[in-house]
C-alpha cells in the first residue's frame, strides 16, 4: 500500500483521462455563456452606436457629450466580452486539443497582436480592436440574420475605418523618425498591407451601403483591377503593380491619413524596387515587362500626386517639374492623332526625366542609368558614340591665345 501511494501517475492514466474528458465536456457551456454575454453587449453596442451617429440632430451640447460618452464605455465593454471568450474558451479549447484550425489561427493572431504591446503600444491598440471586430464579424455573419448583419455591418464599417486609419497616421508619423533602412522597410510593408487590408475588407461594404456615392463610382475602375491581383501567386512585378494600384486607391480613400508628402515616399519606394527589378532581371521578356511597369508606375507618381502637390521644398523644383508638365501635356495631346509617335514622346520624356534625378546618386543607380541610355538609344533620343579614337597625321602648332 505504502509502495502504491507513492507511486506517481502519468498523463494517460484513468483519471487523468477523466478529468481531461470532463474539462472537454465543460467548455461548450463556457463557449455558451461567453456568446450570450457578447450577443447582450452586441446589442447594447449597436443601439449606443445608432444613438451616436444621430448625435448631429441633438441640439443641446451637453446631451450630444452623453452619448458620445455612453458609446464609448458600451463599446470598451462590448470588446471586453470577445477579448474574454478568447482567453476562457479559444485558450483552453487549444490547451486541450479540442480546437479546430480556424480556432488555432485566431489565438495564434491573438498573441502575435498582444505581443506589439510593450513595444509598440498604439499600433498593438489599433490591431486589438480590428482583431476583435473582426472575429465578431465572422460570428454575426453565421448566424444569417440579415436585419442583425445589416446594423452590425454599419458599426463594424464605421469603427474599422476610425481604426484603419488612426493605424496609418501612426505609420506616417514613424516614418518621418530616423530609422535604420530596415526599419523603413518594414514600416512601408505595414503602409502597403493595411492599404490592402482596408480595400479587401471594408471597402466592399463601404461601397455596398453608399452605392450612390461619388468617390465609389469614381474609384470602382481602380478597385477592379486590384481585384485582378486577390487571386493566385503574385511575382515581384505583380506585387509592385499590386502596390501602385494601391498608392492610388489611397490618395482618394485617405488624403488626410496618409499625407502627400508620405505617399510621395512611398512612391519613390516602389519607383526604386522597379528599377532594380529592371537590373536584376536576366529574363528579357521579363525585363521589358519591368521596363512597361516603370512607365506606367512614373507616370502615376507625377499624375496623381505631383500635379496635385502644392508646398515645395525648393521653388526650383516646383519650375522644373511645370517644364516637365507642359511638355507631357502636349504628348497627351498628340495621343488620338498618332498614338505609336505617342509612346514613343512619352517614354523619352519620363526616362530624360527621371535620368536628371537619378545622376545626382550616381554611384548609387549607374546600372539603371545605363539602360536608361540605352532605351534612348533605341527611341532614337540619344546617339551611341563609340569608345575608340583613330591616329592623324597632323602638327600642332603652338600659338598664342588672345584673352
Amino acid at each position: 500500500m505504502e509502495e502504491r501511494s507513492l507511486r506517481v501517475y502519468q498523463d494517460k492514466t484513468f483519471f487523468s483521462k477523466i478529468t481531461n474528458t470532463i474539462t472537454k465536456l465543460l467548455i461548450p457551456t463556457k463557449i455558451g455563456i461567453n456568446g450570450m454575454l457578447i450577443s447582450i453587449k452586441r446589442n447594447n453596442a449597436l443601439k449606443a452606436y445608432e444613438a451616436y451617429v444621430g448625435n448631429e440632430k441633438i441640439e443641446q451640447e451637453s446631451k450630444r457629450e452623453a452619448v458620445v460618452q455612453k458609446f464609448e464605455d458600451v463599446y470598451a465593454l462590448y470588446l471586453e466580452s470577445i477579448d474574454k471568450y478568447i482567453l476562457d474558451s479559444i485558450y483552453k479549447k487549444v490547451k486541450n486539443e479540442t480546437a479546430n484550425e480556424f480556432e488555432r489561427n485566431a489565438l495564434s493572431e491573438y498573441y502575435s497582436i498582444v505581443h506589439l504591446k510593450e513595444t509598440e503600444y498604439l499600433e498593438y491598440k489599433y490591431k486589438k480592436q480590428m482583431y476583435l471586430l473582426d472575429l465578431d464579424y465572422d460570428t454575426v455573419e453565421t448566424t444569417n440574420k440579415e436585419q442583425l448583419m445589416e446594423r452590425y455591418s454599419k458599426l463594424y464599417t464605421g469603427q474599422m475605418e476610425s481604426l484603419y486609419k488612426g493605424l496609418l497616421k501612426h505609420y506616417s508619423i514613424k516614418l518621418a523618425d530616423n530609422l535604420t533602412p530596415n526599419a523603413k522597410e518594414e514600416v512601408y510593408r505595414k503602409i502597403f498591407n493595411t492599404i490592402e487590408g482596408y480595400i479587401e475588407k471594408i471597402l466592399p461594404l463601404k461601397m455596398k451601403q453608399n452605392p450612390d456615392d461619388k468617390l465609389y463610382k469614381d474609384i470602382l475602375e481602380e478597385y477592379q483591377n486590384f481585384e485582378k491581383f486577390e487571386v493566385g501567386k503574385l511575382d515581384q512585378n505583380d506585387t509592385i503593380e499590386k502596390n501602385m494600384i494601391l498608392l492610388g486607391l489611397s490618395r482618394k480613400l485617405f488624403t488626410h491619413s496618409l499625407p502627400l508628402i508620405v505617399a510621395e515616399q512611398c512612391y519613390e519606394k516602389i519607383l526604386d524596387d522597379t528599377r532594380s527589378l529592371i537590373v536584376d532581371t536576366k529574363v528579357a521578356r521579363k525585363q521589358e515587362k519591368a521596363y512597361s511597369l516603370l512607365i506606367n508606375l512614373i507616370e502615376e507618381y507625377n499624375v496623381k500626386l505631383l500635379a496635385t502637390k502644392i508646398y515645395w521644398d525648393k521653388p526650383a523644383q516646383r519650375d522644373e517639374y511645370k517644364v516637365f508638365w507642359n511638355e507631357f501635356q502636349k504628348i497627351n495631346k498628340s495621343k488620338d492623332k498618332n498614338y505609336i509617335d505617342y509612346i514613343k514622346d512619352k517614354q523619352i520624356l519620363f526616362l530624360k526625366n527621371d535620368l536628371k534625378k537619378l545622376r545626382t546618386n550616381e554611384n548609387k543607380y549607374y546600372k539603371i542609368i545605363n539602360f536608361y541610355c540605352q532605351k534612348l538609344v533605341e527611341l532614337g533620343a540619344m546617339r551611341n558614340l563609340k569608345n575608340s579614337y583613330s591616329e592623324g597625321n597632323g602638327k600642332y602648332i603652338k600659338r598664342k591665345v588672345k584673352v
